[in-house]
């Protein structure tokens, strides 16, 4: 199926690894000219053909450096993908009196702020050629016990910012969709320092025997977790012209996790 994007631009947040990584990989398929965000430049990421852009998405200065690069190198941007985010640091695995201040407001500059700036610095190109934004948030923003609760809730805001997003700029051109994993094998849950390895520990039970039951203890129908590569192929097709009546949407991709309507 030819999803219409070839020759388009991109900015990839988050794309060193993981699901940001398996982003940049689906839109440089589609020939899109893609640059990519990441605090660290990975191999894999290398791999890709994508401009990387090392900085820090929680700084400002990381977020208007990635933009003006962007700008730069690409001459305007038709796909943003706001990716960037997760824990940070031990501790996830903890109660709300475990987290100070500081924790909460570098969970929100990570997963809620670090979208506000490069989205701020991509607008004004994104109207002018009526591009396309997708933001990455998680199925516990709809279930906030889900994770630790300065996560669950930043993912939250970081939904609630897509939907009025959409209301100011949709009537400009600018489609802006959310897509909400549910867990997915990326290194939060196993990597070894990761919020499932905390969570194991805290609970008293071996990593790899949490993460065989996790899948059917958080209600998963599919009885397995995410695959990054199914995330991307929603995020590309979300940014593509033959989603163009797709607006303001959140879209589960969790195994059946959520069972609202």
């Amino acid at each position: 199926m030819d999803l219409g994007l070839n020759g388009k631009t991109a900015v990839v947040t988050g794309a060193s690894r993981g699901i940001g990584l398996t982003i940049v990989r689906a839109l440089t398929t589609e020939g899109v000219r893609v640059v990519a965000g990441a605090r660290t430049l990975t191999a894999e990421l290398k791999e890709t053909g994508a401009l990387v852009v090392t900085a820090d998405l929680a700084t400002a200065d990381g977020a208007t450096t990635l933009g003006e690069r962007a700008m730069a190198e690409l001459g305007g941007v038709d796909i943003l993908v706001n990716n960037v985010g997760g824990g940070e640091g031990d501790g996830q695995a903890g109660g709300f009196l475990s987290f100070d201040d500081e924790y909460w407001l570098e969970t929100y500059k990570l997963n809620v702020l670090s979208a506000v700036r490069v989205t701020r610095a991509a607008m004004p190109s994104l109207v002018e050629r009526g591009g396309a934004i997708v933001n990455i948030s998680s199925n516990s923003a709809r279930q906030p016990s889900a994770g630790p609760v300065i996560y669950t809730t930043a993912k939250a805001a970081l939904t609630a910012f897509g939907k009025a997003l959409n209301e100011e700029f949709g009537p400009q051109g600018v489609r802006v969709n959310t897509v909400s994993p549910g867990p997915s094998l990326t290194s939060m849950w196993e990597g070894a320092q990761g919020y499932g390895a905390q969570l194991a520990s805290r609970l008293g039970v071996p990593h790899e025997e949490l993460l065989r039951a996790l899948p059917g203890q958080a209600g998963m129908t599919t009885g397995r977790f995410v695959e990054p590569a199914e995330v991307a192929a929603l995020v590309v097709y979300l940014a593509s012209p033959l989603a163009g009546s797709i607006a303001g949407a959140d879209y589960l991709i969790d195994g059946g996790a959520i069972k609202a309507a």
